[in-house]
């Protein structure tokens, strides 16, 4: 076949079924074209044009290529590169990255077609890409001004003209580099002689191991080795808080869900390793499936967990607990159902790992290379200085890239085959693998006095946490934490179970329990309202967190507290909309709860001179790599143009897991104190003078106090507040979302606003759409497509308004906003739904449009 990409002229000899894209960044080393979904066609990451129109590469067989041209970002005209990567810079269009080349060459060729397109041409292109960071406010914003800057043939300014510290919108950090796809992610990694590894899974919910053979795939050309429990040198279990996950299943275990992996098989080619894991032989014995939570806390039921069906308990009383419902003049009562949510970043988990002299370097997107390296030195039994864990940038995790996934297993087969070795699951893979967000049930009672002050709240909470621990307890306990969300009650009795099932395991995802929480708490708030005839903006500011007041756990708040400024933010918007809900949130900041955390910095000042800022936290599109820099250059008035950002086990800055907004507080703070270090120095001498020194920063919180602990403590470090009102239309669809947000002090603009935006797009679906159903503890589809994801059209509009109320503890003031974004959104938007039509919604999704493949799966429609 003969083609041309990006002008050049292209002889290729191949399978005319393979797709283009896996030409362009196999055989082609062109590696903008983002690999989401193949070959789904669900995600738009692989967008080219050919022949002047934007395809999905993934879905196109090279029999449709020949003699036509293929455009990828590389190939775009240099004032077109140049003005794209500043657009979407500018206007904050562009968070993880990953699905912003294919953007770019849709709204290329959507220019070339009409260069002055109306926002709905700009909506209608756009609907066929997935974005899951930015809520698409943003990225539209950038697409238009890109077409005004197209026809007048000029380039926008470099950046905000600020000198980088607090309050200015600096560039997010590689933003230019992300846009045009030009930053590698960890399957844009090549090595010379670099081997790829496919897992075989269980594939089905429960069942014994029989027999594991590998002699079929030892025959497909191609395949170097198998790999499985036995060769494990160290320990074949792991995990974030309870070492229960097998890296690899043996024979006589027992299947614990169809993400199980039972071998590895390793091939000189992506392709070679797939039908090689497709041979292995596996004699697997059927057991029946627990997949429903009581089902399984029946005394008979099989038992799923070492220690147990239940995984963990979390509880605490306060006051004199249910009791003091009794005494309400209006009590609420109801059991609320959340679902199972894919958290659906765009980019598969992969790592690639390769030998050093005495141990692996493994290159990570995970969400704590730190812990990534206990884990993998673990497996390897290794001491984890010989194990070196580089972040690469992640494209989106939301919590779902906290576990271990392949890093294990590519680590396990460098060390064994003393070779470059890259695995990359498949979408298919990837949504039956890793946690999702669990479902929840929610038992919830809350009464009031007379006059509209809260009185007491009983709640029970049951999450369905899957088969192994990840932090599913931890997600109930959060959950059981918020159970009185941004409100002081003084009677509480509140209880969380997470169960184990046969099916994927729940784990960290955005909001982390408190969303589940919240969405029962605020409905039945505005229930108690109609009862009692209240307002229901007044009522919640009468009840709402402030200073000497305390939250579910007892914990007396003492500073920072924003719920009231949040509630006067929205308030106008509120009373002026015919149909509008409103709900409140708060949202812990994931730092302490018992723990000691410390955040820690390492600058290095390097030629150039530059300087360097070391940390162990993961950028994943939330920015927290650019809130280091501009914390750095309000302390020490460094130019944010000669900095640069490295996280690597390599120079010793451990650090937990970047989680629950705990990166802008932790790494804000190492930053500060070594940059303060730095400062001091620059005062006498300049910066080039202090070539070769280096400056350690290092704060540690150990003060709090463990959820149920005895005593008047603060529980939590620090929390986020927020208020959202959702308005719908006389045709009863959202139109609209007005979030207040108090995150302390805004470090960015843009990447506030983005952060905010993109949260409530994925409340906004957890509210409508989003569901990921099982039956029999598999999944009814694993299909983006089928995943209910707000396309751009469908996204009503998002009006974010800041609200600075300093954190006594905060860096600067700053508390952080990755989490609290979406915890009030799906109550607010059923809150506002009531209002149109008089119907409580008790579960989510509230609108979901059922295929009829799903329909018939669940038993909803006969085949």
């Amino acid at each position: 076949m003969r083609f041309t990409v990006n002008g050049r002229e292209v002889e290729w000899l191949g399978d005319p079924q393979r797709s283009l894209l896996s030409v362009l960044r196999d055989d082609l080393a062109i590696t903008s074209p983002k690999n989401g979904c193949a070959p789904q066609a669900g995600c738009g990451c692989c967008t080219v044009a050919l022949d002047g129109k934007a395809v999905m590469s993934c879905a196109v067989e090279m029999r449709r290529v020949d003699g036509k041209a293929v455009l990828t970002t590389e190939g775009l005209d240099p004032f077109e590169r140049e003005l794209f990567a500043r657009v979407f810079a500018g206007h904050g269009g562009v968070q993880c990255g990953f699905c912003s080349p294919g953007v770019v060459m849709r709204t290329h060729e959507l220019l070339r077609a009409d260069p002055a397109p109306a926002q709905e041409a700009i909506f209608r292109a756009l609907d066929l890409h997935l974005c899951r960071c930015t809520g698409w406010k943003k990225i539209v914003e950038s697409v238009a001004d890109a077409a005004r800057l197209l026809r007048a043939r000029a380039l926008p300014p470099l950046g905000d003209g600020g000198a980088g510290g607090l309050g200015h919108s600096l560039h997010k950090q590689a933003a230019r580099d992300l846009v045009l796809g030009n930053k590698p992610y960890v399957a844009d990694l090549q090595r010379d002689g670099l081997l790829h590894g496919a897992l075989r899974l269980a594939g089905v919910a429960r069942a014994r191991v029989c027999a594991i053979d590998p002699t079929p795939a030892l025959a497909v050309p191609g395949v170097v080795a198998v790999l499985g429990a036995g060769d494990v040198p160290g320990h074949r279990f792991h995990g974030l808080l309870h070492p229960d996950w097998p890296i690899y299943l043996e024979v006589g275990d027992e299947v614990h869900y169809a993400g199980d992996a039972l071998c590895a098989v390793v091939a000189t080619s992506a392709d070679a390793a797939r039908r090689g894991a497709a041979a292995v032989a596996i004699d697997l014995d059927p057991l029946p499936a627990v997949t429903d939570i009581d089902a399984a806390l029946v005394a008979t039921a099989p038992i799923i967990h070492p220690g147990g069906n239940v995984l963990g308990r979390s509880g605490f009383t306060k006051g004199r607990g249910a009791d003091a419902l009794a005494d309400c003049a209006h009590v609420v009562e109801g059991i609320w159902h959340t679902q199972r949510i894919e958290h659906a970043y765009l980019e598969p988990e992969c790592a690639l790992a390769e030998p050093t002299d005495d141990g692996v370097r493994v290159y990570s997107h995970g969400q704590g290379v730190y812990e990534d390296r206990r884990q993998i030195a673990a497996i390897l039994g290794l001491p984890e200085p010989r194990v070196q864990v580089v972040l690469v940038q992640s494209g989106g995790a939301f919590g779902g890239k906290e576990d271990l996934t392949v890093q294990g297993h590519a680590a396990l087969a460098a060390w064994r085959l003393r070779a470059p070795v890259r695995f990359e699951l498949s979408r298919d893979e990837s949504i039956v693998v890793h946690p999702k967000r669990h479902p929840m049930r929610i038992a919830l009672a809350v009464g009031c006095s007379a006059h509209g002050t809260l009185h007491a709240l009983r709640c029970d909470i049951v999450g369905d946490n899957g088969c192994y621990a990840s932090v599913g307890a931890k997600v109930l306990e959060r959950a059981a934490g918020h159970a009185t969300g941004a409100y002081h009650i003084p009677h509480v009795d509140v209880r969380a179970t997470a169960v184990a099932t046969n099916q994927t395991p729940s784990g960290a995802m955005r909001g982390f329990g408190a969303n589940q929480a919240t969405f029962a708490l605020e409905c039945a708030i505005d229930e108690l309202c109609a009862k009692g005839g209240f307002d229901r903006w007044q009522f919640r500011w009468d009840n709402a967190l402030c200073e000497g007041r305390e939250t579910a756990t007892g914990q007396v708040l003492t500073g920072g507290v924003g719920v009231r400024a949040c509630l006067e933010a929205v308030r106008d918007r509120f009373r002026a909309a015919r149909f509008a809900g409103l709900a409140c949130g708060i949202k812990n900041t994931g730092i302490g709860n018992g723990v000691a955390d410390v955040g820690r910095a390492l600058l290095r000042v390097v030629d150039g001179p530059r300087v360097e800022i070391h940390h162990g936290w993961t950028e994943m599109g939330q920015g927290v790599d650019t809130v280091a820099v501009q914390m750095l250059c309000e302390t020490a008035a460094v130019d944010p143009a000669c900095v640069d950002v490295i996280v690597d086990t390599a120079f010793d800055v451990p650090t937990g897991m970047t989680t629950a907004s705990r990166g802008t507080s932790l790494v804000g703070h190492g930053v500060v104190d070594a940059a303060r270090k730095l400062a001091a120095d620059l005062a006498t001498e300049p910066l080039a003078a202090l070539r070769g020194r280096s400056y350690r920063g290092e704060w540690r919180c150990d003060w709090t106090t463990a959820p149920g602990a005895p005593g008047e403590a603060r529980t939590h470090y620090s929390y986020s507040y927020a208020a959202q009102v959702a308005i719908v239309g006389d045709d009863g669809k959202v139109k609209e979302v007005i979030a207040a947000h108090d995150v302390g002090r805004i470090v960015n603009q843009h990447l506030f606003e983005g952060q905010v935006e993109g949260s409530v797009h994925m409340g906004l679906g957890q509210a409508l759409s989003e569901d990921l159903p099982f039956v029999d503890g598999l999944p009814v589809s694993t299909r983006l497509r089928d995943l209910g994801i707000l396309r751009p059209s469908e996204t009503p509009l998002v009006s974010v308004i800041g609200v600075e109320v300093p954190d006594p503890h905060g860096p600067y003031g700053a508390k952080g906003v990755g989490e609290i974004g979406l915890v009030p959104t799906a109550p607010a938007v059923a809150n506002a739904l009531y209002q149109f039509d008089g119907v409580r919604r008790y579960r989510l999704p509230m609108a979901r449009q059922r295929k009829k493949r799903e329909r018939v799966a669940l038993g909803l429609e006969a085949p």
